[in-house]
């Protein structure tokens, strides 16, 4: 399996933004396969929507990172490790704005970018980002309309509904033809029928020490079945369809549950690449440093 991490770029480690260049530069060398960001906006004090399900937002979430920002420095300071975006809520950007960042960041890695988007959950985010929490869903699907026709035309326009795109010469081109790979997250029925129509893959989620116990049929194997039958329903090849497995372990999870679940995914579910956020486990990018060389010490 591949194993990658994600950047310092929430709580703690955030305070340290000088050295994400050097955390970068480790996990390549210590044998990890990526590098990882997210996307946080605000972290409300009065959520409506809390994370994960619940009530409150962490508090790693009052420090956060521009993951533009990090991805770049991630693909300037490496030379072989994928990086990765789990997940930029789409609809918070217009696409014409995406496509000129992220076709800049797989320039810079030589074609090193894997693309995760998604909507995300906070009311208060989207507030803040002046977009319609309601137009969520259509002004993704409008947005990778826009992001093919950039990615692959010039001249380049869009014309929808809530994104507009007009006439453009678009010369530069992601190095990844005809794009890079595309990768969209939830559970929802309508999120996994929009990765079975034209997503590269998908990304399920597991949280060690949330108080679930992993279940890799559940978690993965199932909802990749269905989402594996609705892309053969429309015309697709079903094993076109991959998986990058997201492990969040909480404040309470343990780098032995993280690792477990890891070799689980791979053994019983088949999962081939996988990333950890650390974010709630580590004080320091020293400290991330660190837990993350004990994950690949017990699943390699």
């Amino acid at each position: 399996m591949r194993v990658g991490f994600a950047l310092p770029q929430f709580g703690a480690p955030a305070h340290q933004a000088d050295q994400i260049a050097d955390f970068a530069r480790s996990i390549e060398a210590m044998g990890g396969d990526g590098l990882w960001v997210g996307d946080r906006l605000l972290a409300p004090v009065e959520p409506t929507v809390g994370y994960g399900g619940g009530t409150t937002i962490p508090e790693e979430f009052h420090a956060v990172l521009d993951p533009f920002v990090l991805l770049t420095i991630a693909a300037t300071v490496t030379e072989r490790v994928q990086i990765g975006t789990n997940v930029l809520n789409a609809p918070w950007y217009p696409p014409a704005m995406l496509a000129r960042s992220l076709t800049s960041i797989d320039q810079l890695s030589r074609g090193r970018l894997l693309v995760g988007l998604g909507i995300g959950w906070s009311p208060e985010e989207y507030e803040a980002a002046g977009i319609p929490m309601s137009e969520r869903g259509a002004r993704l699907d409008e947005c990778l309309d826009a992001l093919d026709a950039l990615w692959t035309t010039d001249p380049a326009e869009y014309h929808g509904e809530h994104w507009t795109v007009p006439a453009t010469h678009a010369e530069l081109k992601p190095v990844q033809t005809p794009r890079p790979p595309l990768y969209l997250a939830g559970f929802a029925p309508k999120a996994m029928e929009r990765v079975a129509r034209r997503a590269d893959g998908w990304l399920p989620v597991h949280r060690p020490g949330a108080g679930r116990e992993f279940d890799p049929e559940a978690f993965i194997t199932t909802p990749l079945n269905r989402i594996r039958r609705l892309a053969e329903e429309q015309g697709r090849d079903p094993q076109e369809i991959g998986t990058v497995l997201r492990v969040y372990p909480t404040e309470k999870g343990t780098i032995e549950q993280t690792a477990d679940a890891l070799l689980r995914a791979e053994q019983e579910a088949g999962v081939d690449t996988a990333f950890v956020d650390l974010f709630a486990l580590a004080d320091s990018v020293d400290h991330m440093r660190e837990l993350a060389e004990r994950v690949l010490d017990r699943v390699r």
